[in-house]
């Protein structure tokens, strides 16, 4: 059986799944719920100086993805720091309380969470793409407290592989990638109102469509800095996980799935976690940390044809790479797949469509 438990930054988390900070974390209640549910470790919602007035409607599915034009917490401070944080104590997971935004609130809240604290966690999400109050905030924390902290990066143009070096030198011991993507919009067709009640309908990204932009996001940072790193954006699977931790993650966050699954979610994620490890023959999530960037230095760069591997005893003769293939070099004949290599480019379609696996990459 796969070892899932994973050591950050002198944290010990009995498995890699966690909250992201959000309505999943919005108070003490919640918190133990998600305990209850499977999570490795506690992430509170994002408080501030002063509670947030959140508009509404503020949250939707849409398709392959998620919106919402949530805030910080609607709670005020006093209430997490006279009930929610020592509510969530008692499920006896580490801890970590999310504060935005400025350098200014966090030098305010930080010693008065610290009791509660494991480790903080700084939200950038609403301070813009100059980078220096983002590394004012590191600073201020670092003077306030004698426990991790990480910093959330948010993928709005901000470059990031700067952004995660100059949280390094600031001091921060950790970095959470990455926050919703945004501002976005949709409409709901029948009505012809924006679905987020902000003032603008704008919302913010999350879910599945994001996925791909925090994979790339922490491999470019696994590759700039030499710290851990919470995966997020997008995990609704143990495969998502797995595949943030090959690109560099150590552990990672959810908050869209357990939104529209429950709770329960984070013990289902990390039970898949465990599995896929056990399948492929991996002792501990250590083995596969990096896994990508060992894969990519050791494939030569190629700009010539090479043509997928047929498994011909696995073809299913769906139909599915006929179907998608650009240049008509895949045809199905008596429900088996043939190739063309004279026409095939190489360009790979093909192997991400093939359900069975019978299309490889060489």
């Amino acid at each position: 059986m796969a070892d899932l438990r994973v050591d950050i930054c002198g944290l010990a988390f009995p498995n890699p799944v966690l909250p992201a900070a959000g309505p999943p974390g919005r108070d003490g209640r919640a918190l133990l719920a998600c305990a209850e549910g499977g999570a490795g470790g506690l992430v509170a919602k994002t408080i501030s100086t002063r509670p947030a007035q959140v508009p509404t409607p503020n949250m939707a599915e849409i398709p392959h993805g998620f919106l919402n034009c949530e805030l910080w917490s609607e709670l005020p401070p006093e209430q997490w720091l006279e009930h929610e944080y020592a509510l969530a104590r008692t499920a006896g997971l580490p801890l970590i309380v999310s504060l935005g935004y400025t350098a200014q609130d966090i030098a305010e809240l930080a010693p008065r969470v610290r009791p509660f604290a494991d480790a903080l966690e700084l939200s950038t999400h609403y301070i813009g793409e100059d980078a220096q109050p983002m590394v004012e905030a590191i600073r201020a924390a670092k003077a306030a407290v004698d426990v991790p902290v990480f910093v959330k990066l948010s993928p709005l143009g901000r470059e990031m592989r700067r952004a995660a070096r100059l949280a390094q030198q600031a001091g921060a011991d950790g970095i959470a990638a990455i926050n919703s993507f945004g501002p976005c919009m949709a409409i709901d067709i029948e009505t012809g109102l924006p679905l987020m009640g902000s003032h603008e309908g704008h919302g913010w990204l999350s879910g599945p469509a994001l996925k791909p932009l925090a994979v790339r996001c922490i491999y470019e940072i696994a590759q700039e800095v030499d710290l851990p790193i919470l995966g997020v954006g997008g995990v609704s699977r143990g495969e998502d996980a797995i595949e943030m931790v090959m690109a560099g993650a150590w552990a990672v966050q959810v908050c869209t799935a357990a939104i529209l699954r429950g709770p329960q979610v984070y013990g289902r994620i990390a039970s898949e976690i465990g599995r896929w490890l056990d399948e492929h023959g991996y002792a501990s999530l250590a083995d596969i940390r990096g896994l990508a960037h060992r894969q990519a230095a050791a494939r030569p760069f190629r700009t010539q044809a090479v043509p997928p591997r047929l498994d011909v005893g696995r073809c299913t003769g769906c139909r599915l790479c006929e179907q998608s293939c650009p240049l008509g070099a895949i045809r199905v004949v008596d429900r088996t797949a043939r190739l063309n290599l004279t026409l095939c480019s190489g360009c790979g379609l093909c192997v991400t469509r093939c359900r069975p696996r019978a299309l490889l990459a060489c």
